[in-house]
């Protein structure tokens, strides 16, 4: 049985001709919670949503299944509390592993290590359990017979990059997809911990999250308001500022923290070139580059004279982060090193 269900799945995933790009914070996607467009220093609307929409989730206490949790991809139910879980989106490892539970496959991005450095740093107290989790490939496209063979009990993975593919992996084992994109990453979390029995926990991280990101803007405003925050990514051939609706955007929207006008757009980041770099500029800049040789963007950028001239470079005010947790994995414990790394510049 076992054999004709594996043949059936990878018959079936040969059968699709696309499969779409797994969703990252860096995605240039307008979420489907947007901000609302602003000429000043605030934005009125939450960037993105705080809890789980209307009709999903499965509305049972924690710890108790089995349990039906409708999603992204419909409605699935859990018969027991999952023990070999096969996690596929950006920041589902992260935000499995902040609710206690390892999982056992794992799949990894573009140019990203199966295991994340912030995720080993982060979580030294799985460093065994970790070094033994299976690769299923490339989120972009999984190894369906690698998932299969787990035999796993639970499948998450995400919307924006599995939804193709969810008929598939539902026939290996009860799948939830949470929605993707930075923006969501609150939601996507309550929701993975619906899929796991443990919303009070996540729950209880996220309104923590809120009043530590408030306790950051109070403590930073002046008379003027507080300091603007700029959000910038390289990669080998492009260069990015992100907007309000991101992962950054949404923590820095969290801690009351201004944005220049240059980057209150409503959608995730924008490119911009050599001559536009003043959009960049802010008072204080946190940039990350994914690839630094001497022919990538940054090299060509971060020595322009227009870098080099702003106001955040000659006041020492621009930050290099981590690409993983501040652009790539919208996970919880990312956005504590997001937060993390505010506080670090601004109350400094």
């Amino acid at each position: 049985m076992k054999r004709l269900l594996l043949a059936t799945t990878i018959a079936a995933v040969t059968a699709l001709t696309t499969v779409a790009c797994a969703g990252t914070a860096e995605q240039t996607t307008t979420p489907s919670t947007s901000a609302e467009s602003a000429t000043g220093d605030a934005v009125t609307d939450a960037p993105g949503p705080t809890g789980v929409p209307d009709g999903m989730g499965s509305g049972a206490a924690d710890g108790v299944f089995p349990r039906t949790v409708g999603h992204f991809g419909g409605s699935t139910e859990i018969p027991a509390e999952p023990k070999k879980i096969v996690v596929i989106a950006t920041g589902q490892l992260d935000a499995a592993l902040t609710l206690g539970v390892v999982p056992t496959g794992v799949a990894y991005g573009d140019g990203a290590a199966l295991v994340p450095d912030y995720i080993s740093f982060s979580f030294p107290q799985y460093t065994d359990q970790l070094s033994q989790v299976v690769d299923v490939g490339n989120r972009q496209s999984v190894d369906i017979e690698a998932i299969a063979a787990i035999e796993p009990d639970l499948i998450l993975a995400n919307k924006t990059g599995s939804e193709d593919i969810y008929p598939t992996l539902s026939t290996i084992a009860p799948t939830v997809l949470t929605e993707g994109t930075g923006v969501n990453w609150k939601q996507d979390f309550l929701l993975l911990a619906d899929a796991l029995g443990r919303t009070e926990q996540a729950q209880t991280f996220n309104d923590t999250f809120v009043s530590d990101a408030a306790a950051l803007g109070n403590s930073v405003a002046g008379s003027s308001g507080t300091p603007t925050v700029s959000f910038v990514r390289f990669t080998a051939d492009r260069a990015r500022v992100f907007g309000v609706p991101s992962f950054a955007g949404y923590i820095a929207w969290d801690a009351g923290l201004a944005r220049p006008e240059s980057q209150q757009f409503d959608k995730t980041s924008q490119d911009f070139s050599e001559e536009e770099i003043q959009l960049a500029n802010a008072d204080w800049v946190f940039v990350s580059s994914q690839d630094a040789g001497a022919d990538s963007s940054a090299a060509s950028y971060t020595t322009n004279p227009l870098w080099t001239g702003m106001s955040a470079a000659t006041e020492n005010h621009i930050v290099r982060v981590d690409d993983d947790p501040w652009y790539l994995n919208a996970g919880p414990t990312a956005a504590t090193i997001v937060l993390d790394g505010l506080k670090s510049a601004l109350q400094s």
